[in-house]
């Protein structure tokens, strides 16, 4: 779980290279984003919804490799949700091709610019096809060390807080866990992100302003940014913006505003 720490508030414009950010800004070590309005982008353009999903895989390279370049340790994409399921069958099925296609492409790319690819959700409910393929390019980028890319794929966080909680009942019932023993730090030591740090900063373009199932345990203090943009014009520039954004809020914590700075005075970042 991530410590009571907190940015330092800096003044900044947000029309920055990815250079100035990096030197001026506190950089997040986890992004979370929900990349929504495929498919309205594709509509108002009188495009079938499939060629907004085609259009936002292209957002996700630059993102991606703006968040590598920025120094990000880890970018989590809500790529696919259990409620996804219940799209027609027809856009379903081109999504999946497409997520799959899409990951064996940039998985080159991705091992040359040291990104390691992972995944979050239900995979077993995933096509044969699609899962084998993306478990494929996971092992290809294992030992890459940089920015790590994770796609949230057929998740949901409350499938993902109840897989959790049936394993450590089960634990329980062999009386290998005592009730004393279920903390915060062990109880998110069953979730699926097991070993991350919670997102500092959650983004979700669109404009929708609701959470839609994603990280309901982690996101506990993250900061939130929604735009109206939607994922297939969201741009480097809205993304160092949205960083620049992110590095001028005080994380309290439930602290209070002065007790944050007295941290940080008796406690300077190196």
């Amino acid at each position: 779980m991530n410590s009571a720490s907190a940015a330092k508030p800096v003044i900044m414009s947000t029309d920055m290279s990815t250079e100035e950010v990096q030197n001026k800004a506190f950089i997040p070590e986890h992004v979370a984003i929900i990349m929504d309005g495929n498919g309205r982008w594709a509509t108002a353009r009188g495009l079938d919804r499939s060629e907004g999903h085609v259009e936002g895989v292209t957002t996700v390279r630059r993102i991606t490799e703006e968040a590598s370049e920025l120094g990000l340790k880890y970018l989590t994409l809500y790529t696919f949700s259990t409620e996804n399921w219940n799209r027609p069958k027809e856009e379903v099925d081109a999504l999946m091709t497409l997520i799959v296609t899409a990951i064996e492409r940039e998985t080159p790319d991705l091992i040359k610019n040291n990104v390691r690819l992972t995944s979050i959700g239900d995979l077993d409910r995933m096509p044969d096809f699609a899962a084998e393929r993306l478990r494929a390019c996971m092992r290809r980028t294992s030992q890459c060390n940089g920015l790590t890319l994770v796609l949230a794929l057929s998740y949901s966080s409350r499938w993902e807080i109840v897989e959790a909680a049936r394993r450590l009942v089960a634990e329980a019932a062999r009386g290998e866990i005592k009730p004393e023993d279920v903390t915060d730090e062990l109880f998110a030591s069953y979730l699926s992100t097991a070993g991350m740090p919670d997102p500092d900063l959650l983004i979700r373009t669109g404009g929708d302003k609701r959470i839609s199932n994603f990280l309901l345990y982690q996101i506990a203090y993250t900061e939130l940014i929604i735009t109206p943009t939607y994922w297939p014009d969201y741009s480097r520039a809205d993304f160092r913006t949205h960083i620049a954004e992110f590095g001028k809020r005080q994380r309290r914590f439930g602290l209070t505003g002065d007790q944050v700075i007295a941290s940080e005075t008796n406690n300077p970042k190196p």
